[in-house]
């Protein structure tokens, strides 16, 4: 009787852990992996704590794998040194364990952010989107030379419950308006913007995971573009009362960048939220009959996890 194919899923941040449980629940073997320890045992799903950058523990962590999602990703300020390593660590598992490769990625690489589609033309802004380009191109690379089959997701910013660090929908915007507080936006908030459900992303990702023959590049399902101003005034109406919009200015983000170099990170990256930031994900929808999580569905669900994992630390205060 021929062994249920086993799946590794590497990193357990914001959407690996999303991923692992999906597949367990469809009778699948299922092994996660992370650098650090794990808070606690999750039944059915094989835990491994190992650093992936280092391709030897990476082969080591996807031994008799049939397929690596490599959803690793380290802090902004943690880019230079760690991207590429972790890219090629999961390139050489799977590569070494004859199994396909889902990457987790994200929209950098993209200059004319007014309708990004899997064929649009490829002009980085940023540090962080040169050094996205090259990850993508060395793993499309592997494909192409026929070392493995590679398939690359890539998702608009994220919210959802868990997505701590969401760019703007995370844990600070959450922090702020339980606590009766403004709403903070970059750029121009009145601009369209792609918003990615994070279950939406997990389920794209393993929608490839599953087909033998999905690969290259696919932008993973996102929400219909909306204003960012819009999308606050969404989670405004299922929180109860109307939310006022503070600009963060990218100047601003810079001079305060001076003491924290995270926030220096993210000045960069402001002028997606400028211009027009719009996911086209025809492809996907067609391919696998994935949709987005209903505006509504998405925000209720995210609110009453935000609502529960804040409130105990609003009533201490």
């Amino acid at each position: 009787m021929q062994a249920t194919p086993l799946h590794v899923v590497l990193g357990a941040g914001q959407v690996g852990p999303l991923i692992a449980a999906d597949l367990a629940a469809r009778g699948l073997r299922v092994r996660i992996v992370r650098r650090g320890a794990f808070a606690a045992p999750t039944p059915g799903i094989e835990q491994v704590s190992t650093d992936v950058s280092d391709p030897a523990q990476a082969v080591e962590a996807c031994r008799g794998a049939a397929v690596v999602y490599h959803c690793v990703n380290p802090l902004y300020t943690q880019w230079p040194t760690h991207l590429l390593p972790l890219t090629r660590g999961a390139l050489a598992g799977a590569t070494a364990a004859g199994a396909r490769l889902v990457v987790l990625d994200n929209l950098y690489m993209y200059g004319d952010t007014s309708h990004m589609h899997e064929d649009a033309p490829v002009a980085p802004r940023s540090r962080k989107g040169e050094l996205r380009v090259q990850a993508a191109a060395e793993l499309l690379a592997a494909d192409q030379r026929g070392d493995v089959r590679v398939a690359i997701g890539r998702a608009a910013d994220f919210f959802g419950p868990g997505a701590l660090q969401a760019t703007v929908f995370g844990e600070r915007f959450f922090a702020r308006v339980l606590a009766g507080k403004s709403a903070e936006a970059f750029g121009d908030p009145d601009q369209p913007h792609s918003y990615a459900y994070i279950p939406d992303v997990a389920a794209g990702l393993v929608a490839l995971g599953l087909a033998a023959d999905a690969a290259g590049v696919w932008m993973l399902p996102a929400n219909p573009a909306e204003s960012t101003r819009a999308v606050i005034a969404r989670f405004g109406r299922a929180l109860g009362r109307d939310l006022e919009v503070s600009r963060l200015p990218t100047w601003l983000l810079r001079t305060i960048g001076v003491v924290s170099p995270l926030l220096r990170e993210v000045a960069e990256m402001t002028y997606q939220w400028q211009q027009p930031y719009v996911v086209d994900d025809a492809r996907i929808r067609a391919r696998f009959g994935l949709a987005p999580t209903p505006w509504d569905d998405a925000i209720a669900a995210t609110v009453a996890w935000a609502t529960s994992r804040y409130a105990p630390a609003r009533a201490a205060a």
